[in-house]
């Protein structure tokens, strides 16, 4: 009986757990809702090309945090003790 229960119970947290993930729109939904209202005063032709390139286009890549640490290291040269921990850690954190 208790094993019963532990799997409907299971089940059910499954179930909304994956209704849940289909609510959160995808990385390409989201693109074409900015694209959309980006494109909003345009018409005809030059929309469709305007959509065209705004979907088509890769997105910046975002700065990851070993390349924001090598950034940081370098202009961080010179400074030692309170004040590199401060200027790194203020740093990292744009």
């Amino acid at each position: 009986m208790k094993k019963l229960f532990s799997l409907l119970a299971l089940g059910l947290s499954l179930s909304f757990g994956a209704a849940h993930a289909a609510d959160a729109p995808t990385a390409q939904q989201s693109k074409m809702g900015a694209c959309n209202k980006d494109a909003a005063d345009k018409k005809g032709d030059e929309r469709k090309a305007f959509m065209k390139e705004c979907l088509s286009a890769k997105p910046a890549a975002p700065a990851t945090q070993q390349s924001k640490m090598k950034t940081c290291n370098v202009d961080a040269k010179g400074m030692k003790g309170d004040e590199r921990k401060k200027f790194m850690s203020d740093c990292l954190k744009k």
